[in-house]
């Protein structure tokens, strides 16, 4: 039988579009787009990291909401960075999911054999341009959103700091942990000292906010943001986080990448579909693709097959 695509249908309206941040290009660092603010009092050094993904403008809205407002550190130092804004430059209108990235993921790239290596990218490029910017930081928090309307997640490394930093912040109230090697390459927030678990990082963290341009992505990315803040003492205290009792873990089993064009789901998925031990859950050129255990649930399901690129995440509630 003949492997049909699945995909689920995307018709999600454009509530959010990208702004023009010529404004914040200069920046007070030395660094393009990197903003630092120091209080002059002991206390954490903060990374507030937006635009990791071109198309992911939610944590743009974030961070130009601390910027125009003028927030600033009571303790310790607030840095504010847009990272891959030449992705975000190339955003189409008819095109709003193509400038994810422009060659490299700006997301994958942040071991030693890539950033000292000889390959060149634009990603490649504004990685190494950010390294001290991420090596600073004692706590990350890097924004994100998906291409599906699906609920609000953390990510992080499966370290206690961050477990911890995640149900003191709050919402959302599902949390991805990925084991040490779980996932492929090296994010942000296993960036140096961030993937050492015996370091002193406070913990560095990714939040996806749901559907990249609703509206209500970036009025969660701007809550977010303020809480982490309000946790690490750099803003006012903020209301009582949602009561982590009610949080959902769920740890990485296994990341299938796509190997060929006729990667397919056997059925309709946007994220959080659950299978049983055994089920089929997609096919890639005659190679299957099934669940580990039963109530394996799926995250980011890819909507359109890149080579290279990752199909599915597998995932167990714990």
């Amino acid at each position: 039988m003949t492997q049909q695509a699945a995909f689920a249908p995307d018709d999600s309206p454009l509530e959010v579009l990208p702004r023009d941040l010529s404004a914040y290009r200069k920046g007070n660092t030395g660094i393009a787009y990197v903003h630092r603010f120091e209080s002059g009092r002991p206390g954490p050094h903060v990374l507030i990291n937006a635009l990791t993904h071109g198309n992911e403008i939610c944590g743009m809205v974030a961070a130009t909401r601390l910027l125009d407002t003028g927030v600033r550190p009571k303790i310790g130092t607030l840095t504010v960075g847009f990272a891959n804004v030449q992705a975000y430059e190339a955003f189409d209108i008819d095109r709003p999911y193509e400038n994810r990235q422009l060659v490299h993921n700006l997301n994958r790239i942040w071991s030693p054999e890539m950033l000292d290596g000889s390959e060149q990218s634009p990603e490649l490029r504004r990685a190494r341009e950010l390294r001290p910017v991420l090596a600073a930081a004692d706590s990350i928090l890097d924004i994100h959103s998906t291409r599906a309307p699906v609920q609000p997640f953390w990510v992080y490394p499966e370290f206690e700091r961050n477990a911890a930093l995640t149900l003191a912040v709050g919402n959302p109230l599902v949390h991805l942990v990925m084991p040490p090697g779980a996932a492929p390459g090296t994010g942000v927030m296993s960036y140096a000292r961030h993937g050492d678990p015996a370091s002193d990082s406070l913990g560095a963290v990714v939040v996806e906010c749901g559907q990249h341009f609703a509206r209500s992505s970036a009025d969660l990315a701007t809550d977010v943001t303020l809480r982490f803040l309000a946790h690490h003492g750099l803003i006012d205290a903020l209301p009582a986080p949602a009561d982590s009792a009610l949080a959902r873990r769920f740890r990485l089993l296994e990341v299938h990448l796509v190997q060929t064009e006729r990667f397919a789901f056997t059925r309709p998925v946007i994220g959080f579909e659950t299978f049983a031990q055994g089920e089929l859950i997609a096919v890639d050129s005659g190679k299957e693709i099934r669940s580990p255990c039963d109530g394996c649930t799926i995250f980011m399901p890819t909507r359109d097959p890149v080579v290279g690129r990752e199909g599915v995440y597998l995932t167990v509630q714990v």
